[in-house]
Parts: C-alpha cells; structure tokens; sequence
C-alpha cells in the first residue's frame, strides 16, 4: 500500500467520523424517553415506542461503525493494515475506502 493510498483512507475515516459523531449526538437525542405524564397520545405513544427503537438500533450500528474507524485511524501505520486477517491476502484499496474498518476480504466477510 503507497502512502498516497494511506492518506486517502486516512481523509477517509476523518471524514466518516464527522458525519458520524453528530448523528450519533441526534439519535441519542430522539432515544431519550418520553415521561408518561407528557400528554401525546395514545397512538402517538406507540409511534414514539417503536421510533425509540428503531432509533436505538441505528444508534448501536452507528457507535459500533465509529469506534471500528476510531480503530482502522489507529492501525492505519501498520504494516499489516489492510491485510486480510483471515486469509492474509492484500484487501482491495476499494473496499478499504468503502469500508475502512473491515480486516477482512470480500471473500472472507462473505
């Protein structure tokens, strides 16, 4: 892997990082409970319910996508980055800017 290709994925994760760290904040936001005595409604009660957990699960993939690029900008000096940790066969640079956290191949993820 060139420096050149380094740089990218390093601009990369920061990048995706940016995005990340504000929606993270938002979704913590809309999951935060509604106090019962708050009038919404019924209906809109159950709305709320299902939204919250909608909400929760985006909330664990998007802290779970940060903290794997929070890892990748860590490892990104290694000389073993981007090398497939099952196989150990070169990853493609492609699936390493569309997925910058991933130690593992197409064919090994698969």
């Amino acid at each position: 892997m060139t420096e050149a290709d380094r740089t990218a994925i390093r601009r990369k994760i920061q990048d995706e990082m940016e995005r990340l760290r504000p929606e993270i904040e938002r979704l913590r936001e809309v999951t935060r409970p509604v106090a019962p005595d708050d009038s919404i409604g019924r209906l809109s009660r159950m709305d709320n319910i299902v939204n919250i957990g909608v909400n929760k699960a985006a909330l664990g993939k998007a802290a779970a996508r940060l903290a794997g690029l929070e890892y990748a900008l860590t490892q990104l000096d290694s000389p073993d980055f981007g090398t497939c940790a099952e196989c150990g066969t070169s990853i493609p640079l492609a699936r390493l800017l569309a997925m910058p956290e991933s130690d593992l191949c197409v064919r090994c993820a698969e």
